[in-house]
């Protein structure tokens, strides 16, 4: 029998606590909630510079702008198809602003040092371009059809680096998959998938059985769900239904007695902490939704 959410705990949980915009979010996903109030919980988190900050993302705690907050913004309005042109043209002009060289968007910006943040959030050496910012954010864009200058430079340094890709990591395939799901090129974002989405699998990537802990210690980070977490995901024709079942099961049994999910890699901060299992409570049943569990 398929293992299916408690919405009802969940929605308890995410009461208890969880942020204002996660509540809100849930309530848009599963309750019939309108879009405006999804928008206004976003644009709280919006800067005067466009970008936006203040542990929106919730691993940098800092108020400043940062591109993972700008992606996040943008990933909430858009699940939630509360979509903001406004929010949405501030964010792109700021990231246009403060781009790399080459374009697209760094992995950190250095205002991470003006808050606390996780250890694992450090600029790069010579602030370039990231695979991960610059495709996850590129995706979105092109799924509003967004027109803007920094997406005509993002796309063609993701079209040069996807070419050149051979042994990327798994938060580096997030950003390139994201891209090639939304590109309008459609005919050159299939042969690029072809040729780069087997690397999930010879790369070790992805964890194909499911481990108690979300993943094997030592192994890939990552699922097959969160590559594909709908049916018509690019990357799911990679793994076979069986898989794909056997990690629906898993994510629906992770929910804890308290009715939300917990992450799987390091806890540094308790507001952190509460903030992820927020988001990541909402998300679990969005995707378990989207698969017909629930």
């Amino acid at each position: 029998m398929k293992k299916t959410p408690d919405f009802d705990a969940a929605e308890g949980f995410l009461a208890a606590h969880a942020r204002v915009l996660d509540r809100r979010v849930f309530q848009r996903l599963f309750c019939g909630g309108a879009a405006g109030p999804v928008r206004d919980a976003v644009a709280a988190y919006r800067n005067d510079d466009g970008g936006f900050g203040h542990a929106l993302e919730p691993d940098c705690r800092a108020a400043a702008s940062q591109p993972a907050a700008v992606e996040m913004a943008l990933r909430v309005m858009d699940r939630c198809d509360a979509w903001d042109e406004r929010l949405a043209g501030g964010a792109v002009d700021w990231l246009a602003s403060t781009a790399p060289a080459e374009g697209g968007a760094a992995f950190v910006a250095p205002s991470v040092a003006e808050g606390p943040h996780a250890p694992w959030w450090v600029p790069e050496a010579g602030y370039p371009a990231s695979l991960i910012q610059t495709g996850q954010i590129s995706g979105l864009l092109y799924a509003r059809a967004f027109a803007h200058r920094w997406l005509d430079g993002a796309t063609e340094l993701m079209w040069s680096r996807i070419g050149q890709l051979t042994e990327p990591g798994g938060y580096q395939m997030l950003g390139v998959l994201s891209f090639l799901e939304q590109v309008p090129d459609r005919e050159r974002a299939e042969a690029e998938f072809d040729r780069v989405g087997p690397l999930l699998l010879s790369g070790n990537l992805v964890a194909l059985e499911p481990a108690p802990a979300g993943h094997q210690p030592g192994g890939p980070l990552h699922t097959p769900l969160d590559f594909a977490p709908r049916p018509g995901s690019m990357a799911r024709r990679l793994f076979s239904p069986a898989i794909i079942e056997a990690h629906l099961d898993h994510l629906a049994g992770a929910q804890r007695d308290d009715g939300g999910w917990m992450f799987s890699w390091p806890s540094w901060s308790p507001a952190a902490e509460a903030d992820w299992r927020g988001f990541l409570t909402v998300d679990a049943l969005w995707v378990l939704r989207a698969n017909a569990r629930g």
